[in-house]
C-alpha cells in the first residue's frame, strides 16, 4: 500500500515562496517517478512538475523558472521549492507517484495552497 503525505501548504502573498514536502512509503523509493500536480476551482488537475526515477524533469510552461522539483531517495521525499508565487498559482497541490514498468499511479490528499494579498 503506498501512502504519500503533503505538507507546507498555506497562505502566501504574491511574490512569496513556499516549499511543499511529500513523504512516501514505499519499499524502493527510487523507482517512481514522482510529480507535483495541482487542481484549482472550477479546472482540471494539472501537472506542475515531475521527476523521473533517472532525475530528469518536467515542468508546466507557467512555472518554469519559478518552481524547482527535488527528491531525496534516503528519505523517500519529494519536495516543490515554489518562488514569485501568483495568485493564479492558487490550488490544491497533490504528490504523485508512479512506479516503473507499472500503469498504477498513486496520490496524495493534497495541500492548499492559496496566494493572496
Amino acid at each position: 500500500q503506498v501512502q504519500l503525505v503533503e505538507s507546507g501548504g498555506g497562505l502566501v502573498q504574491p511574490g512569496g515562496s513556499l516549499k511543499l514536502s511529500c513523504a512516501a512509503s514505499v519499499t524502493i523509493f527510487s523507482l517512481y517517478t514522482m510529480g507535483w500536480y495541482r487542481q484549482a476551482p472550477g479546472n482540471q488537475r494539472e501537472l506542475v512538475a515531475r521527476m523521473s526515477t533517472s532525475g530528469h524533469t518536467n515542468y508546466a510552461d507557467a512555472v518554469k523558472g519559478r518552481f524547482t522539483i527535488s527528491r531525496d531517495n534516503a528519505q523517500n521525499t519529494v519536495n516543490l521549492q515554489m518562488n514569485s508565487l501568483k495568485p493564479e498559482d492558487t490550488a490544491v497541490y497533490y504528490c504523485n507517484a508512479a512506479p516503473k514498468g507499472s500503469n498504477n499511479v498513486y496520490w496524495g490528499q493534497g495541500t492548499q495552497v492559496t496566494v493572496s494579498s
